[in-house]
């Protein structure tokens, strides 16, 4: 009989309700920022693609410097609270936005604080996490952001039927879960004592940097290849709307995909610290690709339902795996410093595929963006044949 393992640490439940409050904070935003950009202030499906791509873009590669500093420094937890507290103050500049410039200097101001907390919140939860339960512990915050990122929506839809639309007030309410999510950070969540350093060092230095080896390499362009196969999700809200769904509803896209997401993700967290990484990892990819083939054929209910559950499951099988896979193949002391390598190549690819995904929406029509992200997701599978990375997924995460 397998021993019972310990229940995750009070801390890693803490930090996912903080995830789980900015998830309702930004949702509430980002599922109508698509329709708002487009139906009211008049822009483009590549203006859309753009903005979407360089906000994520910067998130990812400011996570470097976080993660290099919080390595630096020792302490993870002050970056995160910054990080979050910028998140929660970009709030109101969606609500006075007037044109998509200013949607860009707010998104960018949201992904900044995003950046920020982002490596160091990952650090810290891969250094509260006990022995053997990685996987289950960036499940478990996952799931918890998850949650948040279908409530955000529901909480937008229900407002926008209460006050007819009124994009602006929606947006406004959005303030209060980013704000109490900074409060409950800074209260509820003990950072854990680390050695001290006896001498501080640069942690991308040159020297640093030949010390992450080659197999966290291999999950890096792993990773980056991954995100070049699933750009920014305003093209499934843009994607649904052609179906004809009421602008009230827009926000039941990203509802129906985080639930699917948010049920999954821990389950699957818990399998990838007992399974070869390959058993969830090409399914995963797999189910990315089916995804993409039913957005493309069809824009009739049944289908767009079923791309959008496929795409929630790839998910959670994929993401909280990918950064449980960081956390195994880097050094401790170098943790957020890996984070943020990570996370600055995958957002230089979600940059490029936000962006090619514009064009061909604006080019040649919606069914090419959906069909594009299919190409990607066979260059993932034929990609994990490669003797290095089948060597990294045949071990547990």
């Amino acid at each position: 009989m397998r021993p019972a393992r310990p229940p995750l640490p009070a801390t890693i439940w803490a930090l996912g309700f903080v995830s789980l409050l900015m998830d309702v904070s930004s949702e509430l935003i980002h599922s109508l920022l698509p329709v708002f950009m487009v139906g009211a202030l008049g822009a483009s499906a590549l203006t859309l693609g753009l903005i979407e791509g360089a906000a994520e873009a910067t998130a990812l590669i400011v996570k470097v410097f976080s993660g290099a500093l919080s390595d630096y420094f020792g302490k993870r937890k002050p970056l995160a609270v910054l990080g979050y507290g910028l998140g929660a103050l970009s709030k109101p500049l969606f609500a006075l936005a007037d044109s998509a410039g200013m949607v860009l200097g707010a998104r960018l101001i949201d992904r900044v604080g995003k950046g920020l907390r982002g490596a160091p919140r990952d650090a810290l939860v891969a250094d509260l996490a006990p022995p053997g339960m990685r996987g289950a512990a960036f499940g478990l915050r996952q799931s918890l952001d998850t949650v948040g990122a279908f409530v955000g929506p529901l909480l937008a839809i229900a407002l926008m039927l209460l006050w007819a639309n009124d994009f602006r007030a929606v947006f406004w309410v959005a303030v209060i879960p980013g704000l109490l999510s900074v409060a409950l950070l800074f209260f509820g969540v003990k950072e854990p004592e680390r050695p001290a350093q006896a001498q501080r060092t640069n942690p991308i230095s040159r020297a640093h940097l030949r010390r992450l080896p080659a197999e966290f390499w291999w999950v890096v362009g792993l990773g980056a290849l991954f995100t070049l196969a699933r750009f920014s999700e305003a093209f499934l809200v843009l994607r649904v709307a052609q179906g004809g769904l009421p602008l009230a509803y827009t926000p039941l896209v990203l509802v129906g995909m985080n639930v699917v997401y948010a049920l999954a993700a821990y389950p699957c967290g818990k399998l990838a610290d007992r399974w070869p990484v390959s058993y969830l990892l090409i399914p995963g990819v797999a189910l990315l690709l089916a995804a993409d083939l039913v957005l493309a054929g069809s824009t009739a209910p049944a289908s767009l339902a079923l791309g959008l559950g496929l795409w929630g499951l790839h998910m959670a099988m994929t993401q909280g795996l990918l950064a449980a896979l960081v956390a195994r193949t880097a050094p401790e002391d170098l943790r957020g410093t890996a984070y943020g390598m990570f996370y600055l190549c995958s957002g230089l690819a979600l940059l490029l595929a936000s962006g090619l995904a514009g064009w061909l929406w604006d080019s040649l029509g919606a069914p090419s963006t959906f069909l594009a992200g299919a190409g990607f997701c066979l260059l993932s599978l034929l990609a994990m044949l490669h003797p290095g990375l089948r060597r990294l997924s045949a071990q547990p995460a």
